[in-house]
């Protein structure tokens, strides 16, 4: 067990739930009621310190919401919100997770188009500006930062630029990243971005949440596709009054101040994308020498989680090796691509790089006992 990591649960390499520190777990262990001062000074601390990772502040003319529920319900909540009854919405997607923007689109009776690229292929802001060029009924993009599918960063800034330059909002999935790469939000000009409480900020599931420019939010007024997914109204709620218009994750939301304590103690965004940096880097020597190969190449890879082919080899069989490394403590997760059989390991949460030693360690052992022997490096 390294310094890292003190608590006896199974480590979690996955895109989340993520493994957390005994302190932040510790944290839960309070009752507060919802209307408590204590409570509603904390939801405002969290508030506004979700700001400061963001690199934005109140005073910009920005805000965050936080919304119970997880990532995918303060992504349908933006996307119900800030698309008008005749609005467009371009997705753009290379995966799983940026498709998923068309099926909120769908189910809430929003007009949509898809921009595809190829699950191995980087999003081109240029082929973006070119599909907002030929229709002008656009009106909002949706792109994933981190597409968690591969754990390719897509270059979210250029396509926020492009958006802007044709007068259209933009809307960022961050759910992979936000808190583990260094992004200034305002640079960007999107008008919204949405992440949880169990990603990189190291916090335990249970509420997503949005950073949004204050013109953007308040332009969400009458546009809500739902009672309980209303951000302008949650916005407003919290603003008056510190209170939640419906029962709060009090404790969740406990751990989660606990979680930007440490992450401001480990030297904010910059000092956390370090670790995870070392321990993707860490991970793929590892990998490459029990001789895995990644999907993605080297130039396309992001920090967060990547994505191994399945090895040729007529003993691997990825429920078993999942069971075999779930018995010795550690959790991996299965793949999520339609090119390729894979499988994927995270590189965030509370781990470090002896962490993944000792997981490379296992899944050697593992490996061994499948009687599955890698050739060489991949």
């Amino acid at each position: 067990m390294s310094a890292m990591n003190d608590s006896h649960d199974k480590l979690l390499f996955t895109p989340g739930p993520l493994t957390t520190s005994a302190t932040v777990k510790q944290a839960m262990l309070r009752d507060l009621g919802s209307r408590d001062a204590e409570f509603i000074e904390t939801v405002a601390r969290v508030h506004t310190r979700l700001l400061e990772v963001a690199g934005v502040s109140r005073q910009r003319g920005y805000e965050s919401v936080v919304l119970q529920g997880c990532g995918t319900f303060g992504l349908e909540a933006t996307v119900g919100c800030a698309l008008p009854r005749d609005g467009k919405l371009l997705v753009v997607s290379n995966g799983t997770y940026g498709s998923r923007f068309s099926a909120i689109a769908e189910a809430l009776g929003i007009e949509f188009s898809e921009l595809r690229f190829g699950e191995d292929e980087r999003v081109d802001p240029a082929r973006v500006a070119a599909a907002l060029a030929s229709d002008a009924d656009v009106t909002h993009v949706s792109v994933v930062h981190c597409e968690t599918a591969t754990g390719m960063l897509n270059p979210v800034a250029e396509v926020c630029r492009a958006a802007r330059e044709a007068g259209r909002s933009v809307i960022v999935d961050s759910m992979s990243a936000f808190g583990g790469v260094e992004l200034d939000f305002a640079d960007w000009g999107a008008d919204f971005l949405v992440s949880s409480s169990n990603k990189c900020i190291e916090g335990v599931p249970g509420f997503s949440f949005v950073i949004a420019r204050r013109e953007a939010l308040l332009a969400t007024a009458g546009q809500a596709r739902s009672l309980s997914f209303d951000l302008l109204a949650q916005w407003k709620g919290l603003s008056s009054n510190g209170q939640f218009r419906f029962t709060p994750p009090t404790h969740v939301i406990l751990a989660f101040d606990q979680a930007l304590r440490e992450l401001v103690t480990e030297g904010g965004v910059a000092g956390r994308a370090r670790r995870y940096a070392a321990n993707h880097q860490c991970l793929i020597r590892g990998m490459r020498k029990l001789g895995f190969q990644e999907f993605l190449p080297v130039e396309l890879q992001g920090p967060i989680i990547t994505s191994f082919r399945y090895p040729e080899h007529p003993r691997f069989d990825f429920d078993e090796l999942y069971r075999r490394m779930s018995e010795l403590g550690f959790v991996i997760y299965p793949g999520k691509l339609s090119a390729a059989d894979c499988f994927r390991i995270g590189s965030i949460g509370r781990i470090d790089e002896a962490d993944v030693e000792a997981m490379l360690s296992a899944l050697e052992t593992v490996l061994g006992a499948m009687g599955v022997a890698l050739t060489g490096p991949a």
